[in-house]
């Protein structure tokens, strides 16, 4: 059976970066990519136009920027595997990794998932996905397709206000629309959407369909206390009602918090597994952002690096 120094699950900007920078220190690291319930190079590549990853003044195209991450983790010798993870065993050293055509064993593992946004499946929701249907303000918000436009957030939540307020900086009117009558959020986020001039709240109201031709022109709202429906004119609809970290798999076998995501060390990306570290947004639940994730791919890869130096695995 094959032994790696280093095995990294997920092939995103945390993979990929964890990835170049433990190759470049030699340790060969072996990324399992995901095929069919992975998605390989993570969800950017369902992201037309980045225009906020730093060096890229004119922006680039998500599946552009994980092609090159990918490359340049193959120009360091990384062997890619192009297979989803069945099955990770953790109770004893080396870890066993068993994936849909390989199984090995590996001294360090990083556990680079991913999350997943939660979206409603609405007629029109995958149609116009990244055409006008989003569930990232922060990455897409700026776009052209939705500046001086009516835009709507679905959610009751912190992150639904906070997006609604991000979206404020570059649409003329934002509709929240939330399916009970008082918002989720914390009093101070609600109070800050609900006195802000561009913000309009659509209370007791869910979207039953988004409407348009090649993007996204409205969406079809229910009161769900009248049962009355109404056309909403709309040039974004963004999902704001949670993530779902990829943590399945693991099966309990490392610590995750009450949401699913995993915990790590403060200030590092160390899980509570001895050689075992998680980077990107399987680990991260409030940023969520592609040059965060690669940021904490990079920590992920120096801290297995000293590791394994320490644990006297490399010699």
């Amino acid at each position: 059976m094959e032994k790696a120094n280093l095995v990294i699950i997920g092939s995103g900007p945390a993979g990929y970066t964890a990835a170049i920078y433990a190759a470049r220190a030699n340790l060969s690291p072996i990324v399992f990519e995901g095929f069919q319930s992975g998605l390989p190079g993570g969800l950017l590549m369902t992201t037309t136009e980045v225009e906020n990853f730093p060096g890229f003044p004119e922006g680039i195209s998500g599946p552009t920027l994980m092609d090159n991450l990918k490359n340049q983790a193959l120009r360091y010798k990384t062997k890619i595997l192009k297979e989803d993870v069945l099955n990770v065993d953790l109770s004893s050293h080396p870890f066993n990794i068993k994936g849909s055509k390989t199984h090995l064993q590996t001294n360090a593992l990083i556990i680079a998932t991913g999350s997943d946004p939660k979206k409603l499946e609405v007629p029109g929701s995958r149609e116009f996905w990244q055409k006008g249907v989003s569930s990232c303000a922060t990455c897409d918000g700026a776009l052209p397709i939705f500046r001086n436009k009516s835009l709507i957030v679905i959610g009751g939540g912190d992150s639904a206000v906070e997006e609604a307020i991000f979206l404020t900086r570059f649409a003329s009117k934002i509709f929240i629309v939330h399916r009970k009558d008082v918002l989720k959020a914390s009093k101070i986020m609600a109070l800050r959407a609900m006195n802000n001039p561009k913000i309009e709240i659509i209370w007791n109201s869910e979207v039953k369909e988004i409407l348009g031709d090649k993007l996204v022109n409205g969406v079809i709202l229910k009161n769900n206390v009248t049962q009355a429906e109404i056309k909403l004119p709309a040039s974004g609809v963004f999902f704001a009602i949670g993530h779902t970290p990829n943590t399945a798999f693991l099966k309990g076998q490392v610590v995750l918090n009450e949401n699913g995501y995993i915990l790590t060390r403060k200030g590092s990306t160390h899980t509570n597994k001895e050689g075992v570290f998680a980077a990107g947004d399987v680990q991260d639940f409030v940023y969520r952002q592609a040059i965060t994730a690669a940021a904490s791919g990079c920590m992920a890869a120096l801290d297995t690096l000293k590791w394994l130096e320490e644990s006297g695995y490399l010699k």
